[in-house]
């Protein structure tokens, strides 16, 4: 396959592959150019890896809504065999359905869940290479669907639909979220980021669409800091009435770090929609951008050397 820049896969045999990890295997490791793997519809049941050594791989659905990826791993379930460290049980960081190792990677046109349902962490969508792409995809899971794991690497996503429980949105990756439809299936937190100190951004949010599932779920707050320099931005976007006035909450009780609230940067621009309503009772530590503070939060700044934008 060193010489293919396109292989199918499908589930009925009549591509290349009939599994989605038996392509990416199949790729020129540190490939230098783009290799397409055309995805079939279909709902492929397997937990998938595109490892470290693997760049360069666009996962492409050919039909977003019934080409699924799907798997059922979550906290505390038994492993089939032990880990290299001799773990027996999954933790929060093996549960994930897709995992994005490799840097300059694209998933596009694709759905990927989490099945587990509410037994706890359960990851969609783990990413941690840099310069990666999630376009057009629907991330479906509870309480952590979207793993965004390793601090100074950067991910754009848009024109998603993620829906999920408790953090469903977290990690210390600088991400971009533009045009996508964020839903709450209970009512808890939508972010947990965990941005170390030394990266400038964290996650933003642009033109989004903040929804509930239904009238059942009316207290969610938009994030909440899983470590002292989380930063999260929600700019422009349309808050349904499920988010609370006060915002976003400290983490109040976590005994490692009792006073994340006095370093975590936390900050609205511009937003409507009745949680944007009364944003004069948001807690007094989070912001609300002037004009000229909101000028720094573009593509370009964010992403400093690397335009996802770029054909």
């Amino acid at each position: 396959m060193d010489n293919k820049f396109e292989i199918g896969v499908s589930t009925d045999g009549t591509e290349d592959f009939t599994t989605i990890q038996d392509a990416i295997n199949e790729v020129r490791d540190f490939a230098e150019f783009p290799v397409v793997i055309n995805i079939h519809p279909g709902t492929y049941i397997e937990k998938v890896t595109i490892p470290i050594q693997k760049r360069n791989i666009i996962l492409r659905g050919l039909d977003r809504e019934n080409t699924v990826i799907r798997y059922d791993d979550y906290s505390g379930k038994k492993m089939e065999n032990k880990d290299v460290s001799g773990q027996e049980f999954h933790t929060t960081y093996t549960t994930y359905t897709l995992r994005i190792a490799g840097d300059d990677c694209t998933v596009e046109n694709l759905t990927i869940e989490n099945t587990a349902g509410r037994v706890g962490q359960a990851v969609a969508l783990h990413t941690e290479g840099d310069r990666i792409k999630v376009l057009n995809c629907n991330l479906f899971g509870n309480q952590d669907t979207f793993y965004l794991s390793k601090a100074g690497v950067r991910v754009f996503v848009d024109n998603c639909y993620i829906k999920g429980t408790t953090d469903f949105i977290f990690g210390a990756t600088t991400a971009y979220f533009q045009h996508c439809t964020i839903e709450s299936l209970v009512n808890s937190y939508i972010t947990a980021a965990s941005t170390t100190q030394h990266d400038e951004f964290g996650f933003v949010f642009y033109k989004c669409n903040i929804v509930a599932s239904d009238n059942s779920v009316n207290k969610v707050y938009l994030g909440r800091p899983w470590r002292p320099y989380a930063k999260t931005v929600f700019m422009q976007c349309k808050l349904g009435s499920h988010i609370t006035s006060a915002g976003w909450d400290p983490w109040a009780g976590d005994k490692n770090f009792p006073d994340k609230h006095k370093t975590a940067y936390y900050a609205e621009y511009k937003n409507d929609g009745p949680g944007a309503a009364n944003i004069d009772k948001r807690i007094d530590w989070s912001h609300q951008l002037t004009d000229v503070e909101a000028q720094k939060y573009t593509l370009e700044n964010i992403f400093k050397d690397w335009n996802p934008l770029a054909k």
